[in-house]
């Protein structure tokens, strides 16, 4: 079994009480693009129990910037927050595994990690599609006949976008 990384999703936020629920949102929007929607609830609980032990050890004068990172690894789904101060781990009700790193001088990680659904790894969760695709209402608005324009008035739109007030029709 491989521990790479598959996917991931990151998010900045300042350190301020704010940005819990930003957290368990985005955690819970990352888990429905990826079709993880049987975790949503357990994952964003616990990073909610992160992101307040992160946000609890600030400076609220001098909050400063987080980054919050949900990730798809080996047979994990891994959410870590990065933090410019040292943050017990905290107890997560539901998750064995959980801790603090210290990655830098000055920079630590608090993260939790939560096994996929038997079977699954990190290569196996489907990315999401993303398509340019027109709504009902434009493909709807789209006229069957080409448009024509009137060379009147797109050379005064011309004109006015050049600014010049000599070329300006009263």
């Amino acid at each position: 079994m491989s521990d790479r990384t598959e996917q991931v999703d990151d998010l900045q936020l300042v350190a301020l009480p704010s940005a819990i629920g930003c957290a368990e949102m985005f955690v819970r929007f990352s888990l429905t693009e990826w079709a993880l929607r049987d975790m949503r609830d357990v994952a964003a609980e616990a990073a909610r129990v992160v992101m307040t032990a992160v946000v609890d050890s600030v400076n609220p004068a001098a909050p400063g910037m987080m980054t919050a990172r949900v990730r798809l690894s080996g047979a994990d789904l891994i959410f870590e927050v990065e933090s410019p101060r040292p943050v017990p781990t905290p107890a997560i009700a539901g998750v064995a595994r959980a801790g603090t790193t210290q990655i830098d001088h000055g920079r630590y990680i608090v993260w939790f990690a939560l096994a996929l659904p038997s079977g699954m790894n990190a290569s196996a969760v489907p990315l999401p599609r993303r398509q340019r695709k027109a709504s009902q209402a434009a493909r709807a608005a789209v006229p069957d006949e080409p448009m024509t324009t009137d060379p009147d008035v797109m050379r005064r739109i011309l004109f006015g976008l050049n600014g010049s007030p000599d070329q300006r029709r009263p």
